[in-house]
Order: structure tokens, then sequence, then C-alpha cells
């Protein structure tokens, strides 16, 4: 249990770094760059992971790089930064909230992880907390939500629940840093060309979006990535999900500390549902602990109980008589 709240622990810097990075982007970043603010921040930070793994793809790993690559990376990071440009604050966050829920159902499938009570409890005790913290921000009403930017939001949520579990399915024989490094490498390499096409020639970045970047690349990406993809090799999917939930708890915060945005009543009740919602997840029932325990116990049992008794036909045969002697 101990080693489960740590890893819990390790795999939270990950939403609280992506958390912040909506801060970073919206306020040291270009905002008319998304193609190649994506190669940025994810070009520098695989290269210096695949500098210290030093190990490179092989076999099936050339593809399976490609596809976590496109899923995780390329395509993840431009749908979120059009959809922030086409929906609120406030909605897109809650869009992607939702990937707990997904992450819940999609383990179920692909990685056999059947869904159970706590977690889904935990997900949907966190998911209305977000909604609650969220949802005053979202000025304008329901007529100004554009359904583009809904779709374009959920299409990212769904794209990259769908890489993270494929990532756990596939990852287990992979050590986690060039298992980072291939996906992120591997996204940029789609990403080039696609910015080179649709953007021209990459931008010069000032010396305040030098900052900017560097953050975004080294914390947000190359430590937040190591740290969720850790957290996903040894806790259930559902369970790093909910975790991520602590992504627009950091959003809000940093938005109210640092930028002076309203915190209310409603966003400091949200915060304490998505907090008790991670933590109902993480618990792990009694039953769920001691079923394996048993089931190992019986099996020991019955592989150190003695043996059946032998039966007629596997008894010794009988001393022949003595001959009588003559």
């Amino acid at each position: 249990m101990e080693a489960t709240w740590r890893w819990a622990l390790v795999t939270a810097i990950a939403p609280v770094a992506w958390g912040s990075n909506y801060f970073v982007t919206r306020h040291l970043l270009p905002a008319d760059e998304p193609l190649w603010g994506a190669v940025f921040r994810a070009l520098p930070a695989g290269l210096l992971l695949l500098l210290l793994a030093r190990e490179r793809p092989h076999g099936s790993w050339w593809w399976k790089s490609l596809v976590l690559g496109t899923l995780n990376v390329g395509a993840f990071f431009v749908l979120i930064y059009l959809a922030s440009q086409l929906l609120p604050t406030s909605i897109a966050s809650t869009v992607m909230a939702s990937s707990a829920g997904v992450l819940l159902l999609i383990a179920w499938p692909l990685l056999g992880e059947r869904p159970r009570l706590l977690p889904a409890l935990g997900a949907a005790v966190g998911f209305a907390g977000v909604v609650l913290m969220l949802a005053p921000g979202a000025a304008g009403g329901a007529a100004a939500i554009d359904p583009v930017g809904v779709a374009v939001s959920l299409l990212a949520m769904c794209l990259s629940s769908v890489g993270f579990v494929l990532t756990k399915r596939w990852g287990a024989d992979v050590r986690v840093l060039p298992l980072t490094a291939w996906q992120l490498l591997a996204g940029s390499a789609v990403l080039i060309p696609v910015a080179a096409v649709f953007s021209g020639p990459p931008p010069v970045p000032d010396g305040t979006e030098l900052l900017g970047f560097a953050y975004v690349s080294l914390v947000a990406t190359a430590a937040a990535f190591l740290a969720w993809f850790a957290g996903l090799r040894r806790l259930p999917a559902a369970s790093v999900g909910l975790i991520g939930l602590l992504n627009p708890v950091t959003g809000v915060l940093l938005g109210t500390l640092v930028a002076g945005e309203h915190f209310g009543p409603a966003q400091l009740a949200g915060t304490v549902l998505v907090l008790g919602g991670v933590l109902l997840g993480q618990r792990r029932t009694k039953a769920g602990v001691s079923a394996p325990i048993a089931s190992s116990t019986r099996r020991r049992s019955r592989s150190t109980s003695a043996p059946p008794a032998p039966t007629p036909d596997d008894a010794a045969p009988p001393s022949p008589a003595p001959t009588p002697r003559r």
C-alpha cells in the first residue's frame, strides 16, 4: 500500500506540470504558432531523454513509437492548442478532465482491467468537482460554446487516452526513459513536415519565449511524461486517470495566485471534491487485497498437501510364498 501511494505521488507530477503549462503557454509563448510550438516543446525533450537513455528503438518498436508518438505527442499537442483557442478555458479543461472516466473504460477491453467500484466513484466525484470548480468561469452561456472546439477537445482527450493505455499495454518490456524519448521524437518527426508546409519556416523566439519553451519542454514534457508513464506501469490505468484530475486544479490555483483570477466558494468546494475523488480512487478494499492472498494460499496448500493414499491397484504386490523343502 505504501508503494502505491509513493507511485501515486510520482504520477501526480505530470498533471501538476501540465496544469502549469496552460499558464506558461498563455502568458509566455506566441499564440499564433501551434505547430512549431508543439515541435519546440517535444523535440528538445525527446533529444535530452534519448541522450540519457542511449537506446534506440528495436524491432516492432519502430512502428509502435510512431503510433504512440502521434497519439500522445503530435496530434495531442496541436489539438490541445486549437481547443484552447476555440473554447473558454473552463470548458476545455472540463472536457479534458473527463479522461479519467475514458481511461477507466478503455482499460477494460485493452488491458483487462475491470472497472472497480472505488475508482468509478472517485472518477464521478472528481469530475463533479471539476465541473463545480470551472463552470463559473464559462461566461457567455451555452450559446458561446463552439461545437467545433468541443469536438476538437474531445478528440484530443480520446486520442491521448488510447495512447496512454497502449503505452501501458506495449511498454512492459521497455524502460520508461527510452519509451518516453521514442514517443517524443516520433511525435516531433510527424509534426516537423506538417509545420513546414502549413506554417512556413520556424519562428525565432525572443528571450521570454525561450524561457517559456525551456519550461514546457523540460518540466511540462520531459519530466511530466516520465512521471506519467512510470505511474501507468505500476498503477491501474483508472487510478492514473483519477490523478490526472489534478491538472485543472493546478490551472485554477495558478490563475488565482499568480494572475489574480477569481477563486470563490465554488472553486474551493470543487477542489476539495477533486482531491477527495483522487484519494477515493487510490483506496483498496480489503476484499480486493485479501482475495489474491487467499487464492495463493490455497494454491500453496494444495501443492504442499500430503499425496493421496495409494489405490489398491497401486499397492505393492504381495511377496511370493516360500517354496516347501523336499
